[in-house]
């Protein structure tokens, strides 16, 4: 074959058709034969395919070839010479790519000019191939429908294995989907995956929620987020997201209706009477490959998965509000501040945490100490009001709080209930045997009354009572190492002591 002489685009200009063309298809021919390059370039050069121009990248040895794709291996598709350093060079190069490179989706083109050192029937059935040519009958005809259906195929392969990948996330964000916190990954990996469904990979999107509540209150929750617009927080209102968006999205709200722009997307869903949700899509792409009824129903079914997330975390976060209103009404007779509730609650958690305990545990200690003192609600007032020391008899009765705030759980399944029932019985049992009502030692008291024992007292020191004056931090950590081995376990005692100023904190941050 003659060889033919182009001029050589300079590598400014290469540049520059690079950010012109932000996507192209790269294709990389591997010969010996200078003229192959050439004529491969002129036939293909103004070729667009699949909206996207062609990237051809030259090497001309099978020992180049690997060089390169070992540091390189983003091509769609190789144009590959048989005979170049041996006569079997493009062969052993092909084996190379599936067998160690692992390289399954590119296209391998075979191109020879001596189909007797590599006859056609023998090559496909040996060698991993996607086509076999002939130099001297390959046409630039021919050569164009080559690329095209080359560039197809490994589209769809990369579609499929984008698609199962999306797959695998979704799969693994549902191991704990009944975990409340997973609502927002769950829900991106949703969004991820239907954007690779539809080959619009370089799109962004998000979904917002809006219920309206009983007092007619507004909320716009964002459920799932990817691309550009992930964003740490979950309202809407105060994320990051630019204000043009947030106008659209409001938009749909109140015309309750799809509508599109050149660049995006925004769908509207009602997902029960009272909430409804927003699809919003940006293409940073074309929007050719955008399937409205792939993205509605997407919406449709994920929302509604979403929607019951979201119902589970209302009932979740309603339930420790009301928990805590409970604990401080009982602090309220107490005469007593209701910030002791919520400071307990967080020492608790922070105490589980530095135990390197079960994160369930922690959260269930966290939500349940307001329960403790229920049984304070039979105590007479006279009693829990008193300014001085309780003489013997109004002792007896105080103490009874402890049995009664575990009958009044008992009456419960639940498990918030149960775990709340234990820490009520047994928070003032002391690791020496001292404690009451049972008089239980060591690690015969459950785990949480533990805890709840040391918590209990560490912020009741710092607090104003109707009894004593608040105890500063030194006259604090003076008394819980003096109880240490007798009140208190030594092991959570050391953990006070050693994070004392953290424990501490917590004071200053919900003072009385």
């Amino acid at each position: 074959m003659s060889k033919f002489i182009f001029k050589e685009e300079s590598e400014e200009e290469s540049q520059q058709l690079t950010k012109k063309n932000n996507k192209c298809w790269r294709i990389l021919v591997i010969d010996d034969d200078e003229s192959i390059h050439q004529i491969t370039r002129l036939v293909l050069a103004d070729a667009i395919i699949e909206h996207r121009s062609l990237d051809i990248v030259s090497v001309y040895s099978a020992k180049e070839a690997r060089e390169l794709l070992a540091i390189d291996n983003d091509f769609c598709m190789a144009f590959v010479d048989v005979v170049m350093e041996t006569d079997h060079a493009g062969l052993e190069l092909v084996e190379w790519i599936r067998k160690e490179l692992r390289n399954q989706a590119i296209r391998l083109i075979l191109r020879t000019g001596q189909a007797g050192t590599a006859p056609e029937a023998e090559v496909i059935k040996e060698f991993d191939i996607n086509d076999y040519k002939e130099k001297t009958d390959f046409t630039a005809g021919k050569m164009t429908t080559t690329v095209y259906a080359s560039i197809r195929a490994y589209r769809d392969i990369m579609t499929i294995q984008r698609s199962l990948d999306a797959f695998k996330q979704l799969i693994t964000s549902t191991h704990d989907l009944l975990k409340i916190s997973q609502f927002k990954p769950f829900g991106s990996a949703a969004l991820n995956h239907l954007l690779t469904l539809m080959d619009v990979d370089s799109s962004a999107l998000y979904i917002a929620r809006s219920q309206r509540d009983f007092d007619e209150e507004c909320t716009n929750l964002i459920l799932a987020c990817t691309g550009k617009y992930c964003s740490e927080s979950d309202s809407l209102e105060h994320s990051d997201i630019s204000e043009d968006v947030k106008q659209l999205i409001q938009q749909a709200f109140d015309d309750k209706k799809h509508f599109a722009g050149d660049e995006y997307f925004v769908g509207y869903y009602e997902t029960s009477p009272n909430a409804c949700s927003v699809l919003y899509i940006e293409f940073e792409d074309d929007a050719e490959h955008f399937k409205s009824g792939l993205a509605e129903l997407f919406a449709t079914n994920v929302a509604l998965i979403l929607e019951s997330l979201t119902k589970q975390h209302e009932i979740e976060r309603t339930q420790k509000e009301l928990l805590y209103i409970v604990g401080e009404a009982i602090e309220a007779r107490s005469k007593e501040s209701g910030a002791h509730v919520q400071r307990v609650a967080l020492i608790c958690e922070l105490l589980a945490q530095k135990m390197n305990l079960d994160d369930k545990f922690v959260d269930a200690i966290k939500t349940a100490s307001p329960l403790h003192d229920l049984g304070k609600v039979i105590i007479p007032e006279l009693i829990l009001q008193k300014p001085g020391k309780l003489d013997d008899r109004e002792w007896q009765v105080m103490k009874t709080h402890a049995e009664l705030g575990k009958e009044l759980l008992s009456k419960s399944r639940a498990k918030i209930s149960k775990i709340g029932a234990r820490l009520a019985h047994y928070h003032h049992e002391n690791w020496d045997g001292s404690g009451y009502p049972d008089g239980l030692t060591g690690e015969d008291i459950p785990l949480e009354a533990r805890i709840m024992a040391i918590a209990d007292v560490f912020d009741a020191l710092g607090s104003k009572r109707s009894y004593k004056t608040p105890w500063s931090a030194e006259e604090v950590k003076q008394y819980i190492t003096e109880q240490k081995g007798k009140k208190f376990q030594p092991a959570l005692v050391d953990i006070i002591l050693d994070n004392f100023d953290e424990f501490w904190a917590i004071r200053s941050s919900l003072p009385d």
